[in-house]
């Protein structure tokens, strides 16, 4: 698992980066279900940060459990956030954490599960080992041991967006782990607490699809919100490792209002950082002249160079 979370995917399959080196804390905060609204996801992305600077205290994401555990006796952690706002690589950097013994060590076992290799399972049933087989291979000699009854395990569902499933919590629900059903019945006998009740889930979901689970279940819901603009900079510095270059960069990224806007949300700093680096080492400039029009044909010039090299 330590192996699997060491590196994240930056644009690219090849493009691997050491996610400690680039990792910055995100502003996530404590959230209800009424937060969800359909109006275009980053609209107000510089209202949300206005409205929330000085209400809402910031959770890190090694203490999402420790937080739900404060509120009541739920086990369901509901996380929502825009798309490339963060949620995968906060799960990421909690597996990290938790693997290498840094976080959460009274937890046993952590499964990640994401909805897109889910989908794939859809045409037939499986017991809940079955399924942790098709993830964990390793888990082949533990069916018959103690590990579900006896464990602390966590559950991470990864992009309930991207789910496929037909999730109806008022239907049959399985309370041991022998039963095989279909992979959406597993889910939501988990996320009910008839199976596995003494287990915790983390689930993730962009806002609009959030409210596939009913918030009679969610013990706590969060809200990724980006980064801060003093997280910006902070990770503009660990991505940029020129000093004078991400001096530049940031001093241009706060010259204009739409830029350092979008600079929130993590994937639009990666890729900023992208274009403004190649674009100052390319034509060894001092200075940086670029409409954000003109950035986004860049960052696509370097992808299409990307794929044909």
């Amino acid at each position: 698992m330590r192996k699997k979370m060491e590196h994240i995917i930056e644009g690219n399959k090849e493009d691997e980066t050491d996610l400690k080196a680039v990792y910055t804390e995100l502003f996530i905060t404590e959230g209800d279900m009424k937060d969800v609204n359909q109006e275009h996801e980053i609209l107000k992305i510089d209202d949300v940060f206005k409205n929330n600077k000085t209400q809402n205290k910031p959770i890190k994401c090694n203490d999402i459990f420790t937080e739900l555990r404060k509120n009541n006796e739920k086990k369901i952690v509901l996380t929502k956030g825009i798309a490339g706002i963060g949620k995968t690589v906060s799960v990421h950097k909690f597996i990290l954490d938790w693997a290498e013994g840094e976080a959460n060590q009274d937890i046993h076992c952590v499964f990640l599960l994401p909805f897109r290799e889910i989908n794939l399972m859809t045409d037939e049933d499986f017991s809940l080992h079955e399924l942790l087989l098709e993830f964990f291979p390793e888990l082949k000699n533990l069916e018959n041991s103690k590990l579900y009854e006896e464990c602390k395990l966590v559950f991470i569902f990864d992009g309930l967006d991207e789910s496929r499933l037909p999730l109806n919590f008022k239907s049959r629900s399985l309370n041991t782990i022998e039963k095989k059903a279909s992979v959406d019945v597993l889910f939501t006998s988990l996320v009910k607490g008839d199976l596995l009740p003494s287990s915790l889930v983390w689930v993730t979901s962009r806002p609009a699809a959030a409210n596939q689970i009913p918030p009679r279940y969610v013990g706590l819901f969060t809200d990724v919100r980006g980064f801060t603009d003093q997280q910006k900079e902070e990770y503009f510095r660990k991505k940029i490792t020129d000093e004078n270059l991400a001096s530049k960069i940031i001093s241009h990224i706060k010259t204009s209002r739409s830029l350092y806007i979008m600079c929130h949300i993590p994937v639009f700093c990666w890729i900023t950082a992208t274009v403004l680096q190649d674009i100052l080492i390319e034509n060894n400039a001092e200075n940086i002249s670029i409409t954000l029009t003109e950035m986004y044909i860049h960052f696509l010039l370097i992808q299409m160079n990307m794929k044909n090299q």
